[in-house]
């Protein structure tokens, strides 16, 4: 767990503006024009499947708890190949490809969560991830030429390691909210599953 912002000042050299983005106000950020996100912002990135939902919430908080929900619409990363397929994609963008640094990520059946500091902007990182996932998650589901992955990706810029440590917290206990495990470890496809948890680096 991290510690305040006085023990780690190289975490948050460019906090976010406090009162222009209260906590878990998430932005479309690749069909409305993109928000200012500060060098080293650390970000809380949610992207679903095409499909998942017919009408969702008006707030992350809604659209989150109907993905957690809904039985309707595709739940393509329940294959545990396919899950396994993107969660090897975000392991060789942060370390192979150095792309981003990882705080926490989960896969769940139809949506991922991951908490990240980008090295490159944002939507050059979201195209990387989902362009080098779809193509062969649809070649293994035996729907080549499909859409895979919704178009938006919702973002949310993280102000403190207080707030960081809680979306931490949102994002590995997902699985149990959901009733998919019984503890955040029992979840393979998660930064909590056997020791996964990565170590915030600070320089």
């Amino acid at each position: 767990m991290l510690n305040s912002d006085k023990k780690n000042p190289r975490i948050f050299t460019h906090p976010c503006g406090v009162g222009l983005w209260p906590a878990l106000r998430y932005v479309d950020h690749e069909r409305r024009l993109p928000h200012y996100c500060p060098p080293e912002a650390i970000l809380f990135l949610t992207w679903r499947l095409f499909g998942s939902l017919r009408d969702p919430g008006k707030s992350f908080a809604q659209t989150d708890s109907l993905l957690d929900t809904v039985t309707e619409g595709p739940h393509w990363l329940k294959d545990e190949r396919v899950a396994d397929l993107v969660a090897g994609a975000l392991d060789q963008g942060e370390n192979e490809y150095r792309l981003y640094e990882r705080f926490a990520w989960v896969i769940m059946p139809n949506h991922v969560h991951v908490v990240m500091r980008p090295f490159r902007p944002l939507p050059v990182v979201m195209r990387w991830i989902k362009g080098s996932t779809a193509r062969s998650a649809n070649l293994l589901l035996g729907r080549t030429g499909k859409p895979f992955w919704q178009y938006e990706t919702y973002d949310h810029c993280v102000r403190n390691s207080d707030e960081l440590s809680r979306v931490i917290r949102y994002v590995e206990r997902n699985p149990v909210r959901a009733g998919l495990a019984r503890a955040i470890e029992e979840w393979q496809w998660s930064s909590a599953s056997a020791g996964q948890r990565p170590t915030p680096q600070k320089t």
